[in-house]
């Protein structure tokens, strides 16, 4: 699958090409491709590995510093780190399956609240995420301009009328979405791509309620992250952003897993 117009050419053999020049102590592993996100590759390297593949930018330490300070921090498993190389990452495989329906409020909050529980000594979030809402106000007027959502420009306007954060930053993963948690016997057990999390505004992981929490648990979710009505309104404008830029890139044919979520969260968010 070709993300961006402008990604690296990437085929399995390359792939297996990269491990086993890196790190010939897994050349007998099997390699088999698991996922595409929007910033990597995913492949399974034998029975405990993964192998991350940058699209476009080069390796960096972000992600492998990052889990390091969450390790064993969490009522959920997270990828381990295991070795960088110059074009690829190594981390341990995490069992479980991507979720197909809601779930349990008790445990998107207690992952929410855990990592509230963190000393607040990280890194910004990629792409200025836990900043100001504001700042987003000129890539969602741009997508307002190619996608048709109905309410989604009212919705916007009602979540930038609320007073921003001024507490202290909390720690936030900043993409809770289907596509990066896992189930085991349909409760919450693991979360992936550690890549964009740091420290910024709590409302950036409260927006999961338009994601994975069913209609009828938002309210008592709320209550358990105790999200005040400012922090609810800059969630929903989060999520309405979010959804918004992601439909103004990807298409059907580039990414259909994310046009699918992106339009699910617009319907959501008018739901309430």
């Amino acid at each position: 699958m070709r993300v961006h117009d402008d990604e690296r050419e990437l085929d399995d053999a390359l792939v297996r090409a990269l491990v086993d020049e890196e790190f010939p102590q897994w050349s007998s592993l099997p390699l088999a491709r698991a996922g595409d996100g929007t910033v990597n590759a995913i492949y399974r390297l034998g029975d405990e590995l993964s192998v991350r593949i940058p699209r476009r930018s080069e390796v960096d330490d972000t992600e492998e510093r990052i889990l390091r300070t969450l390790a064993g921090r969490l009522p959920v498993e997270i990828p381990q780190f295991v070795a960088r190389g110059r074009e690829l990452t190594v981390h341990t495989w995490l069992e479980g399956a991507l979720p197909d329906g809601p779930l349990p409020a008790d445990d998107v909050a207690a992952l929410i609240l855990a990592l509230r529980a963190i000393d607040a000594d990280g890194p910004e979030p990629a792409g200025g995420r836990g900043r100001p809402l504001a700042e987003r106000e000129t890539a969602v007027r741009a997508a307002l301009a190619r996608v048709d959502a109905p309410g989604a420009l009212e919705l916007w306007q009602e979540a930038l009328a609320a007073p921003e954060w001024d507490g202290p930053p909390v720690w936030i993963h900043c993409d809770l979405d289907g596509r990066n948690v896992l189930v085991r016997d349909a409760r919450l057990t693991g979360v992936l791509d550690w890549g964009g999390a740091g420290v910024g505004d709590p409302a950036v992981d409260v927006m999961v309620a338009w994601k994975l929490i069913a209609r009828e648990e938002r309210e008592r979710f709320r209550r358990l992250v105790a999200a005040d009505g400012a922090t609810w309104l800059r969630a929903k404008g989060w999520a309405v952003s979010q959804a918004l830029i992601a439909l103004g890139y990807y298409t059907l044919e580039s990414y259909p897993p994310l046009v699918h979520e992106a339009r699910s969260w617009l319907a959501e968010l008018r739901s309430g």
